[in-house]
């Protein structure tokens, strides 16, 4: 897992530290996950399944929840989660679409 790094032991994301390329195929915790897009460094993959309405973990601490089911494995963004704290911009609101 050269290209992940897990930040702390109760987080339920790794970390990307090496730019996924689009079609590279990637173990995740024994799952082996071919990305069919780029993902940059600093981006989030989980790293297991994450129930929706399920915390997002990121250094032991929550920093927003799943807003849909998020498999192991799958990129973690604002098109699946949203901060608790702040209001999280989407392009459904650019779009008139809000929930």
């Amino acid at each position: 897992m050269e290209k992940l790094i897990l930040l702390h032991p109760a987080d339920n994301v790794f970390i990307v530290r090496k730019t996924i390329q689009a079609n590279e195929k990637i173990s995740v915790n024994g799952i082996p996950i071919i990305y069919v897009k780029e993902i940059a460094l600093g981006h989030k993959i989980a790293s297991r399944d994450i129930n929706k309405g399920e915390e997002i973990i990121k250094y032991g601490v929550p920093i927003g929840s799943a807003t849909e089911k998020i498999v192991a494995g799958a990129h973690i963004h604002l098109h699946n989660m949203k901060s608790d704290y702040i209001q999280t911009y989407t392009l459904e609101k650019e779009f008139g679409h809000e929930q």
